[in-house]
């Protein structure tokens, strides 16, 4: 599960674009500042401090300028501002940069903490939902504060000492950097762009829209039908969409009653989600009885009619793309939604994450992988063969037997936090450590199936949020909570434990999901049991990537479709995301798993609540497998430990550097390609 995007000032206010600001480029639409007036400034700069450094000088006026608009004052205005705020000598640099540091840690640690107070009844268990709390969950006080910072020249302040560096020269430069230049560089992210405050509070208020519609679309499973009228599932048994109907789908991997025919029935229930016609009202609602197949609804033993949804999930898309669309002018260098998300939100170009993904899902091994799946399981291949589950030995275990297990030992919430100290030192944290991580995060009962929530501020803490039943915790929900416990270790030891708080968090949340994999695939040893990563361990990162790499290219085509038709309604949407899905499907899933025009690539909930997030996990997978590799050298879970901790502590540098200093080697599936292949090949 995803890290949840939280609605506060680094990511809703300051809208960090990444775009590399040129005078000219804006100038028509945002400054009154002219070329000769940038010139002047540098040149006046220099006059006064001739030991600066006149390239850095530029660069900073430069972008300054670009973003200074008429009400901000006039040309000479900024030449005197400019001239009497740079900080020239390494010293003065850096007393600003430690007032600044701790200015920002204030700011987003407190909006922060607004946002945790303000959606904790939409995300947490507790009484029915009213109005009010939608309202409230959706309401940024922060919104206003980009707007702010530039109004009282805070913002200008930053940008002419801390400028900003492109992708390509963090990628170059950033080799050569010290911990100190690229804090410097990370602060210098901050200001980019001057989104007005109305369209960050409209995009604030569109994602929670998206995220309360996922929140809640629960599956009855208990009055689900056959055709021929019987139930396969527990008649309490509720399921959220995509995640929880993934994980049972995958649970029935076991030799378990009805195993088979509860897949199919998973497999019916997801494509009428994906196209849409499932009925409106027997999501998040036990009074029908439902036959996916049929798709005919029963009430009191009796046919009804039920309207369909027919394109209400893509709406939620469309609306955030029209947010998008808002904010594009403002970037000009980067004027996409798309862009900003690779280029600024990843830091990798999304050509770069395609030709990843296409190198993995079009290789032979991906064949080699179906083939050894195909003789396992003794049949031909379906559709949800994707998550095929059978390279993890929980597999041959009854999943009832695991939720005995895991209701027993974790009733509630508070049980799974006083565990974590254990965990923790199971893993080969010292005690001192283990109770100094755990003491920093926080375990909360969830209403959706959970996710991580990080302190941006070294006075709170992180949140796990897990989703837990009267009876306790079962299976799945320990499975998810031991990978949200994994986001939480990162969250918090590259906050508290980060020599300079402008570098704190991962390059990208791919490699805060790497963290968080490698927890979740240790859930067993967790629970006591004797289970080792081995070469099904490979097997296992390898499949999953191959599946959620064709559900990423889904959500990256989908972006690219809406740039190409912006006019388009919710149904047209809805059409084009069914063709995309059945278009990448054929091309790389038919020939290995059949069914040819299959939309199952579109049923991830992240494509309508968390735009463009897809790419982040199977860019996680790789990262996962490089960093497991690397941690197989260690002799110990002391060294485990202690690596873990370095790594984690390397900060928010670029993917590729950080892979160099974490790993020894840039980000590549070119070796989990040749680890399969070696064992495919036994």
């Amino acid at each position: 599960m995803k890290r949840l995007p939280t609605v506060m000032l680094a990511a809703a206010t300051m809208m960090m674009s990444g775009c590399n600001i040129d005078n000219n480029s804006q100038k028509e639409t945002m400054s009154n500042i002219t070329a000769g007036t940038v010139e002047r400034t540098v040149q006046a700069i220099m006059e006064k401090y001739p030991e600066a450094d006149e390239t850095a000088v530029h660069k900073g006026v430069a972008q300054a300028a670009a973003l200074w608009r008429a009400e901000d004052g006039t040309e000479a205005g900024f030449e005197q501002f400019s001239t009497e705020h740079y900080m020239a000598t390494p010293e003065d640099r850096k007393v600003l940069f430690d007032k600044l540091s701790a200015a920002f840690e204030t700011l987003y640690g407190t909006s922060n903490q607004v946002a945790v107070r303000l959606q904790a009844p939409l995300h947490l268990t507790g009484p029915d939902l009213t109005e009010i709390d939608y309202i409230l969950g959706a309401f940024n006080p922060y919104s206003h504060l980009s707007d702010d910072l530039f109004a009282n020249k805070t913002a200008f302040v930053t940008i002419l000492n801390f400028p900003f560096y492109t992708l390509e020269e963090k990628n170059t430069l950033g080799k050569d950097w010290s911990r100190l230049e690229w804090a410097y560089a990370r602060m210098g992210d901050a200001f980019t762009t001057r989104v007005p405050a109305a369209v960050n509070a409209e995009y604030s208020q569109v994602l929670s829209n998206s995220e309360n519609y996922i929140a809640s679309y629960n599956i009855m499973m208990g009055r689900l039908l056959t055709e021929d009228g019987r139930r396969l599932f527990p008649e309490d048994m509720v399921l959220l969409s995509h995640w929880n109907l993934r994980d049972e789908l995958k649970s029935n991997y076991a030799d378990i009653p009805d195993a088979h025919e509860k897949q199919e029935m998973i497999y019916q229930v997801m494509l009428r989600i994906v196209d849409q016609s499932i009925p409106k009202d027997v999501v998040n609602n036990p009074a029908y009885d439902w036959a996916p197949y049929s798709n005919k609804a029963y009430k009191d033993g009796r046919e009804v009619r039920l309207h369909p949804e027919t394109d209400i999930r893509y709406s939620h898309i469309l609306n955030t793309f029209h947010v998008e669309e808002q904010i594009d002018p403002y970037s000009p260098e980067l004027p996409t939604g798309i862009a900003r998300n690779f280029e600024d939100g990843m830091e990798v170009s999304a050509e770069d994450i395609e030709a990843l993904f296409i190198r993995l899902i079009s290789s032979d091994e991906v064949k080699e992988v179906a083939e050894m799946i195909k003789e396992r399981l003794g049949r031909n291949l379906r559709p949800y063969d994707i998550w095929y589950d059978g390279f993890k030995s929980r597999s041959a275990m009854p999943e009832d037997e695991l939720t005995k297990m895991t209701r027993a030992k974790y009733p509630n919430a508070q049980a799974f936090a006083n565990d974590m100290p254990r965990m923790l030192r199971y893993l080969g944290f010292t005690a001192e450590d283990a109770k100094y991580l755990a003491e920093r995060i926080v375990v909360e009962p969830a209403r959706g199936s959970g996710h991580a929530w990080g302190a941006q501020g070294r006075w709170e803490p992180a949140r796990l949020r897990t989703r837990i039943g009267d009876n306790g915790m079962d299976y799945k929900g320990y499975n998810i909570a031991v990978h949200e416990f994994g986001h939480n270790v990162e969250q918090t030891l590259d906050l508290y434990d980060i020599d300079y708080y402008m570098l704190n968090g991962v390059p990208n949340t791919a490699f805060t999901e790497a963290l968080a994999f490698i927890f979740q695939k240790r859930d067993l040893q967790l629970l006591g049991f004797d289970h080792r990563i081995d070469d099904n361990t490979t097997l296992d990162i390898f499949w999953g990537a191959y599946e959620i790499m064709g559900v990423a290219l889904v959500d990256m085509y989908t972006w690219q479709w809406l740039y190409g038709n912006p006019d388009a309604t919710a149904t047209e949407l809805r059409d084009a995301v069914l063709g995309i899905a059945k278009d990448v499907w054929n091309k790389y899933y038919a020939p290995v798993l059949g069914t040819p025009d299959c939309p199952l690539l579109a049923v991830y909930s992240h494509m309508v609540n968390s735009p463009m997030y897809l790419p982040n996990y199977p860019f996680g997978h790789i990262i996962e497998y490089q960093i497991e590799s690397h941690l197989a050298g260690c002799r110990n879970k002391m060294e485990f430990a202690s690596e873990l901790r370095r790594i984690y502590t390397l900060g928010r540098l670029t993917p590729q550097i950080w892979m160099q200093q974490a790993v020894g080697s840039e980000v590549s599936v070119e070796p989990l390609l040749e680890a399969v292949g070696a064992i495919a090949g036994r």
